[in-house]
């Protein structure tokens, strides 16, 4: 499974709307509204790097009220019980 962390910058006045069609999408998973520099962040999870190509490009982009997005590539996943492993010390 590859996954994607899209920064959605949106229209203001339309970011309940937008994380809604965003969320409706094949291959989003999950939307957050944020506070800061962008509006939403979506998490896209397909199973090639196509396909992201697909949702953020040919969709995501593509819905009313998005402004700007900026798609970062996840590579490793670490769970709350894999960085408590490659932190401890070891003195169970």
């Amino acid at each position: 499974m590859i996954t994607a962390i899209v920064f959605v910058k949106a229209d203001v006045a339309r970011i309940p709307e937008v994380a809604e069609a965003i969320a409706a999408l094949d291959g989003v998973t999950e939307v957050y509204s944020v506070t800061g520099q962008i509006d939403l962040i979506a998490l896209v999870r397909v199973r090639q790097h196509d396909e992201i190509a697909a949702v953020v490009a040919d969709q995501l982009n593509k819905v009313p009220g998005v402004v700007d997005t900026e798609t970062h590539i996840a590579y490793r996943a670490y769970s709350r019980h894999d960085l408590e492993s490659a932190f401890s010390l070891g003195l169970d």
